[in-house]
């Protein structure tokens, strides 16, 4: 995952993996200028996963955001445009908070999410735990697929309202995502107010057997879909890049056409 402050960082960043999840866009929609920028700053071939903003996702608004939902996505989709039409794109990512459940409202609301994006590619995230609970999992998986959305197959602490199982189910024939949280229960649980929980909510390094695991989990994902992004985002203390690199390693992946290595991420 990829906060993009330094200007420098995105450059950095596409010298070593050819995809990067862009989170700036959940706290406000960036201008043009800026999107054209990091399109402009990467390899022809780089990818993003770009996370929706926030009020689009039902997170909630900032005390100055009043726009009507209908104009948020417009203006979402009017400013990433030259994104979509680079080709740059892997998916706009809606990842949904904890209390957006498997009820009738919300699936609407996944209607009227695909109605209002057109036809770009979709993933969808979800936090609470009835989606894929067993009563309602494979309705959900069905749903997703009718679609055209992504289902994001996820890696994260199994807390009891903030979390789904890992279901590695495919429902987009050319683009399945694999996500890695980490597995820090108690800072996803998020029961000590001391601390800043960006601090210690995915501060974790994962065991080259989770690895491992996740080698087989790609690879079963790889089989039903053209093609596989894996995005480690246990990033609080800096693990992210470096098991990145590992499972790079462990896949025997070797990328061509990066950016020009100047910096050291590690």
């Amino acid at each position: 995952m990829l906060h993009t402050q330094s200007k420098h960082k995105l450059v950095d960043y596409a010298s070593h993996f050819p995809i990067v999840e862009l989170d700036a866009s959940f706290y406000a929609i960036p201008s043009q200028e800026r999107i054209l920028q990091w399109l402009k700053q990467t390899p022809d071939n780089f990818q993003f996963i770009t996370k929706a903003y926030g009020p689009m996702t039902q997170h909630a608004r900032r005390p100055d955001e009043s726009r009507p939902l209908k104009e948020l996505f417009a203006t979402f989709s009017q400013h990433f445009r030259p994104m979509v039409d680079s080709g740059k794109l892997t998916a706009f990512l809606f990842q949904f908070p904890p209390y957006f459940t498997c009820v009738r409202e919300n699936v609407r609301y996944l209607r009227q999410v695909r109605t209002l994006m057109g036809d770009v590619p979709i993933a969808v995230e979800f936090r609470h735990p009835s989606w894929l609970s067993p009563d309602y999992a494979t309705e959900t998986l069905q749903f997703l697929q009718h679609y055209h959305l992504i289902h994001v197959v996820v890696d994260q602490p199994q807390t009891p309202h903030n979390s789904v199982p890992l279901v590695a189910t495919v429902t987009h024939e050319k683009q399945s995502i694999l996500r890695l949280h980490g597995r820090n229960y108690d800072g996803w649980l998020g029961v000590d107010d001391s601390q800043d929980w960006r601090q210690v909510r995915t501060l974790y390094q994962y065991s080259p057997d989770e690895l491992n695991n996740f080698k087989d989990i790609t690879l079963t994902l790889a089989d039903a879909s053209e093609n596989v992004a894996v995005i480690f985002n246990n990033n609080s203390g800096g693990h992210a890049a470096p098991n990145a690199k590992e499972f790079q390693k462990l896949l025997g992946i070797h990328y061509e056409n990066l950016a020009p290595r100047q910096l050291d991420l590690f």
